[in-house]
């Protein structure tokens, strides 16, 4: 209850400030499709190279005879170095208004990434793809809170745009690099990243403007301070538990699938459309998300299809042919619901804080997920890769009944804002300024 109460001021403070009918409102409810665009674009461009990390990941394996495990240590610093880095630049975007700091890790992470292709030792790649995935940080935590704003009210759904455009990267990414590997080897990656700076480009022209300040929090009411920091502290574990259940699933699938595919003697071009089929489900259900959590109860919208996806995960590793194209479908677009509603929730928690939280929550999403996928690599060693992934496909189950303990994410509406009296709009329009 008191969880729901804070969710409540949050979002009436924010829509008491926006329906003042100010000019900032009209700016602030209207969605900035040219913001929007640059930032989902610039997801596109770097989930594209962030997706074939595991699949040339396989490629460095058999060029220096590396382990299962040796795969997963490789995916996991990668993602820590991005996950990590974006409490940092999202504090740093908050401070500057959303500017520079997304273009600027765009362009960082294809130079780092462009080098490491070339380097003769696992060392030398490992290293230079750890300093380029800070760029992936920055660029997360900055493009996370230009869309968000950008949105207005429709702050899921615009929030869901840009994560249309990283799941549409992740989709093409193994489909390019399977097609790339197979014909012209692992330095003709590089090309693949030179193609993406056009979008920070355009990130450099449409997402240079400050976003508006954000609008005064309302203090909760004396004495409500300890079941305040009871209900924060719970919500933080649910958090903690949802991200780390549903993440560990996803990303231990786009980790440790290409290896799994790779070891049943299936060339990359053709795992590569199969992981490319997943991912682009998933981003047709980061879209249906966003919209859905515009419209109603996020906290029931992530428990019913977390659960659903957990058979359908399972289902991938077991089906091929036509059945594995329907369930490979259905796992992605399920899992990736609740992607954008879950950072959404988080924001509105904090809303003068949206950048650190978005970076914060986005990052922890890419760390727990690479730790779960390292600790699984580390059990197939063991106990075998089909044996460790079944397992985990189940995991989406204990994340929506962790989502149960969310806050339900309804939103007040605005209050409909009266026009001035017609009197004081005509004496406006009929006496010209300066005059007597």
């Amino acid at each position: 209850m008191a969880a729901n109460e804070q969710y409540k001021r949050n979002t009436s403070a924010l829509l008491e400030r926006e329906s003042d009918g100010s000019p900032c409102f009209r700016k602030r409810t209207l969605m900035n499709t040219k913001r929007l665009f640059a930032a989902s674009y610039g997801h596109l461009s770097i989930d594209i190279v962030n997706s074939t990390v595991a699949m040339i990941l396989v490629v460095v394996a058999g060029q220096f005879n590396l382990s299962i495990s040796k795969i997963g240590f490789g995916a996991l610093v990668y993602q820590f170095s991005a996950a990590m880095s974006q409490p940092l630049f999202g504090g740093l975007t908050d401070r500057l208004r959303g500017r520079w700091v997304g273009a600027l890790g765009l362009l960082w992470t294809l130079a780092f990434y462009s080098a490491a292709v070339f380097m003769p030792t696992y060392g030398g790649f490992l290293g230079l793809l750890v300093i380029g995935g800070l760029g992936s940080g920055a660029f997360h935590a900055a493009g996370l809170l230009n869309s968000s704003v950008s949105g207005g009210h429709r702050r899921a759904t615009a929030t869901s745009i840009f994560f249309v455009g990283g799941q549409v990267g992740l989709a093409l990414g193994p489909i390019i690099a399977g097609l790339v590997l197979a014909r012209a080897g692992l330095p003709a990656m590089a090309w693949v990243a030179l193609a993406m700076a056009p979008a920070a480009v355009l990130m450099l022209l449409w997402m240079n403007d400050p976003l508006p300040e954000p609008p005064p929090v309302s203090k909760p009411a004396a004495g409500s301070a300890a079941p305040e920091r009871a209900a924060n502290w719970l919500l933080v574990v649910a958090f903690i538990l949802l991200i780390t259940f549903r993440s560990g699933t996803a990303q231990s699938f786009a980790t440790l699938l290409p290896k799994f595919y790779a070891d049943q003697g299936i060339p990359s071009s053709v795992y590569g459309f199969q992981l490319g089929l997943f991912a682009f489900a998933g981003a047709v259900g980061t879209m249906v998300g966003g919209l859905l959590g515009d419209r109603m109860d996020r906290r029931l919208l992530i428990f019913v299809v977390t659960v659903a996806s957990a058979p359908l995960a399972w289902l991938m590793l077991h089906t091929s042919g036509a059945l594995f194209v329907v369930v490979a479908i259905g796992a992605g677009f399920l899992l990736s619901i609740p992607h954008s509603v879950v950072l959404v929730l988080a924001q509105e928690l904090a809303p003068g804080r949206q950048g650190l939280v978005g970076g914060l929550v986005l990052g922890f999403i890419f760390a727990s997920g690479s730790t779960v996928a390292w600790i699984a690599s580390l059990g197939a060693d063991r106990f075998g890769l089909m044996q460790v992934l079944s397992a985990l496909a189940w995991m989406p189950i204990a994340a929506g009944l962790v989502a149960l303990l969310l806050p339900s994410g309804r939103q007040p509406q605005p209050a409909p804002v009266e026009p001035p009296p017609l009197s004081v709009a005509a004496a406006e329009v009929a006496v010209p300024a300066g005059s007597d």
